[in-house]
């Protein structure tokens, strides 16, 4: 069913974003929250040794990823390009922490997926191919420019979640890592996601002259 100009005008009420949106964002943080609940409350719920907490909490964080996946597809019928490359990358990356028993793996996650996603952004951006707008095509409207635009955006802040994930994982310990990643991560990607609004509002294309002189014409 197509939404109507009143419902979409009606949905996009909290921070730009339409109710559907902040679904997607709720299933997708889930297997983040369970992350970081396992890695802290695994020795207490399991009596497993607290130095072991972050393989179970790698497990459950595959099992959550997958639940996430077959969620979003339930619901909306479609799995955005993003989390479904992030989560085949935690089941190849968590899969190998597992197999060796080495965490590395899956600290090293983040950082893989952060500069694939940078890598195919600006490399797209500097053949003039503003990728967003396929990865976000129907959830917003903007100008070729305002795509570009963000397309360029996304892409050096994708660097700087490689290079953050590269300096806290190498730096603190695997404890403060799991935390930063939902405390951290999310709440610095919101803010900057929010940011993004004036390019939404700026580079929104202006409507044809007469959609608008039909929208002003008085009612017989």
């Amino acid at each position: 069913m197509t939404e109507t100009k009143a419902e979409t005008t009606s949905k996009d009420t909290h921070a730009g974003m339409t109710g559907s949106q902040w679904g997607r964002m709720a299933i997708e943080l889930g297997p983040l929250a369970v992350f970081f609940i396992m890695n802290a409350q695994a020795d207490n719920l399991f009596g497993v040794p607290e130095s072991q907490t972050i393989f179970w909490a790698t497990g459950a964080f595959m099992i959550a990823t997958a639940v996430s996946l077959g969620v979003s597809y339930a619901k909306f019928r479609h799995i955005p390009t993003m989390p479904l490359v992030t989560g085949v990358f935690v089941m190849v990356f968590g899969g190998l922490t597992l197999w060796l028993h080495n965490d590395e793996f899956i600290k090293l996650k983040p950082t893989i997926v952060n500069l694939l996603f940078a890598t195919a952004l600006l490399g797209a951006a500097m053949m003039g191919k503003p990728l967003m707008k396929k990865l976000f095509d129907g959830a917003f409207d903007l100008t070729d420019t305002g795509w570009m635009i963000l397309s360029v955006r996304w892409g050096l802040f994708f660097v700087f979640l490689a290079i953050v994930n590269e300096v806290v994982w190498r730096n603190f310990s695997t404890d403060f890592w799991v935390s930063f990643k939902l405390f951290g991560v999310t709440p610095i990607t919101l803010v900057f996601g929010m940011a993004q609004l004036g390019v939404l509002t700026k580079h929104a294309p202006e409507k044809p002259d007469d959609e608008n002189a039909e929208a002003i014409q008085p009612a017989e």
